[in-house]
């Protein structure tokens, strides 16, 4: 087990959520993605420690056809990918998940996020480059994950984002989305759990997944833009809720007064979950002014169904504090 591991497992008991009803779920985003590289087994870990009721895997598919967890299609910005593999690049300079085999994927290091134009890292107070993690299979993190809960008794969901159905459909021939509905039937991830999301922005997907697919996991419809007031009723067919950008949520006045754009309670009233991202200790919506601001409007003004964070630990502590008040 790597060194991260166990530091992990040895905070394991720092923070333990239950599985009430009514109270937000805290979504770690690409894991304790604030303190660790994104999306390796350290992040997970450490996601898992500091209670996170969800955690994200987003996921793309290898040359093998291997779900592979990772944000971007691309590896140049989170792995070691020029270095081992100089000459891979596709004629637009960027390497792709879909040209390499799951075994050729193994030998890459993956490290902080960095700018695609090579000028450092995205977030330059985080975690100093690479730490020798290597990437993870969808099938690595659920046993991952299956295990710690076994050793804690938690129930850790799962959050899975599918990453740009339409490049893999013209990729490979074949739905995205079928294709993890079978995976996760191999690795026993039961839709009457309820503790499984489907994500996607892209909505063919999703409607996909909801009609021919007849999917049961619920699904939620990822939201960087503003909506048409007719939007929410269409989203309201196929999916179980919506994830929009916490910039959405709120406009801020001239005297600096945030107010509800409307989007959360036009939601609600389509009967649709809302689960914003993503809260981050070192940058905050446009509206707010600290992140003691942005966890109190989720909390108490918009009272949002979760939200996904960089930093479980933080969100945690505002949701439990926010749930216990009388």
């Amino acid at each position: 087990m790597s060194t991260f591991s166990i530091l992990g497992m040895l905070c394991l008991g720092c923070f333990v959520p239950g599985d009430p009803v009514d109270v937000p779920i805290v979504i770690a985003h690409r894991g304790a993605s604030g303190y660790v590289v994104e999306h390796t087994e350290a992040a997970k870990v450490l996601a898992h420690a500091q209670g996170a009721d969800f955690i994200e895997q987003d996921v793309v598919l290898s040359k093998d056809r291997i779900f592979i967890v990772t944000h971007d299609i691309t590896m140049e910005e989170t792995t070691d990918a020029e270095d081992l593999y100089p000459t891979r690049a596709r004629p637009d300079g960027h390497w792709y998940f879909a040209d390499f085999t799951w075994e050729e994927l193994q030998k890459l290091q993956m490290h902080e996020r960095t700018h695609r134009n090579g000028g450092g890292q995205v977030f330059s107070d985080r975690f100093p480059g690479a730490c020798g993690q290597r990437i993870l299979r969808l099938e690595d993190e659920i046993l991952l994950l299956r295990g710690l809960d076994a050793t804690t008794g938690r129930r850790t969901g799962l959050y899975i984002e599918l990453k740009s159905p339409a490049f893999h459909r013209r990729e490979f021939g074949e739905s995205m989305g079928a294709l993890l509905l079978g995976e996760l039937e191999r690795q026993g991830i039961r839709p009457d759990a309820g503790r499984c999301y489907l994500q996607c922005f892209e909505s063919e997907e999703l409607e996909y997944l909801h009609g021919e697919c007849e999917c049961r996991f619920p699904l939620i419809q990822l939201v960087g833009r503003t909506l048409d007031q007719d939007a929410l009723p269409k989203i309201a067919q196929y999916a179980a809720g919506i994830g929009p950008s916490l910039d959405l949520l709120m406009t801020k006045t001239d005297q600096g007064n945030a107010h509800s754009t409307g989007l959360v309670e036009r939601a609600r009233a389509a009967g649709l979950k809302v689960h914003p991202y993503t809260v981050r200790r070192e940058s905050q919506p446009r509206w707010s002014s600290s992140l003691e601001q942005t966890h109190a409007v989720l909390l108490k003004e918009l009272q949002v169904d979760g939200f996904f964070t960089d930093f479980p630990d933080l969100s945690r502590r505002a949701v439990d504090t926010e749930s216990s008040r009388p």
